[in-house]
C-alpha cells in the first residue's frame, strides 16, 4: 500500500518536473521576460506549497526591481523591501546564497519588513538567489503562512527553479551579447511598470481586483501570442478596451 506521504512526495516530484520541462520550453529566440518570471512565481507556490512568491532582478544600475510576483500580496512587500532596503531577497541577492528565517528571526534582522510580512499572514520567508557561476542578477523570494521553517528539500527544488530561470536570462546567445541581457533585462523592468498601470485600468473599469486585473490581460496577450508589455501599452494609450478582456 502507498501511503499519503509517498503519494504526496509522488506529486510533488511530478510537478517540479512538469515545471522544469515547462521553463526550459519557454527558453525561445524572443520570449517573454515578464511572462517568463511570472510563471516562475506561480508555479513555485504551486510546487513548494508557497502562499506568495515574487521576482527581483538587477537593473543597469545595479538596483534590485520588482520584476514579477504571485498575487499584489507580495508585490507590495517586495516594493517595500526595495524602498527600505531591507529583506530576504536583498540579502540573497547581495551574498549570493539562500536565505530564509521565521517570524522571530525575521523581526530581528529585518525588523520594518517583518511588521508588514506578519500582517499579511507570513509566518516564513526566504529568497533564493539567481545566479549562473559569478554571476547573480537577481532573487527569487519565497512567502509561507507556515510556522515551520524550509526544509532543505524546498531550498533545493526552489534553487533548481531560480537556476532554470537564470539560465533562461542569461542564455547562450545573451552570454555572447552583453548588450543584449541588459536590453532584455530593461524592457521586463519598464515593461512592469506599464503593465502596473494597465492593471490598474483595467481593475477600475471591470470592477475587479488588480490580480483578477493581471490575469485578464496575461490570459489576453497568451491567447494572441502577444507580449505582456505591448498588451499593457495599448491599454494605457486606449487602443484596448476592458471589454476586450472579457470577450474572450
Amino acid at each position: 500500500m502507498v501511503s499519503n506521504f509517498d503519494d504526496a512526495d509522488r506529486q510533488r516530484s511530478d510537478a517540479l518536473s512538469r515545471t522544469m520541462i515547462e521553463l526550459a520550453d519557454t527558453l525561445v529566440h524572443d520570449f517573454d521576460v515578464v511572462d517568463f518570471l511570472q510563471m516562475l512565481s506561480g508555479r513555485c507556490v504551486e510546487v513548494l506549497g508557497l502562499a506568495s512568491a515574487g521576482v527581483m532582478l538587477h537593473d543597469q544600475r545595479d538596483v534590485l526591481q520588482v520584476v514579477a510576483s504571485s498575487d499584489e500580496r507580495a508585490r507590495v512587500l517586495e516594493l517595500m523591501e526595495i524602498q527600505n532596503q531591507e529583506g530576504p531577497c536583498l540579502d540573497a541577492y547581495r551574498l549570493s546564497e539562500p536565505i530564509q528565517a521565521n517570524a522571530a528571526e525575521a523581526a530581528s534582522r529585518w525588523p520594518i519588513f517583518s511588521v508588514r510580512a506578519q500582517s499579511f499572514g507570513y509566518r516564513t520567508v526566504g529568497a533564493i538567489p539567481l545566479r549562473l557561476r559569478a554571476q547573480t542578477i537577481g532573487a527569487l523570494n519565497l512567502f509561507s503562512t507556515s510556522d515551520t521553517q524550509f526544509r532543505e528539500r524546498d531550498i533545493r527544488d526552489a534553487q533548481a527553479l531560480a537556476d532554470i530561470a537564470t539560465i533562461g536570462l542569461l542564455n547562450e546567445r545573451a552570454l555572447r551579447e552583453a548588450r543584449l541581457v541588459a536590453e532584455q533585462l530593461q524592457y521586463a523592468l519598464a515593461s512592469r511598470v506599464t503593465i502596473e498601470q494597465a492593471k490598474g485600468i483595467i481593475a477600475v473599469n471591470l470592477k475587479c481586483d488588480v490580480d483578477a486585473a493581471f490575469q485578464h490581460m496575461r490570459g489576453y496577450a497568451r491567447r494572441r501570442g502577444l507580449r505582456l508589455g505591448d498588451v499593457a501599452s495599448d491599454v494605457i494609450h486606449g487602443d484596448l478596451t476592458a471589454t476586450a478582456f472579457t470577450d474572450g
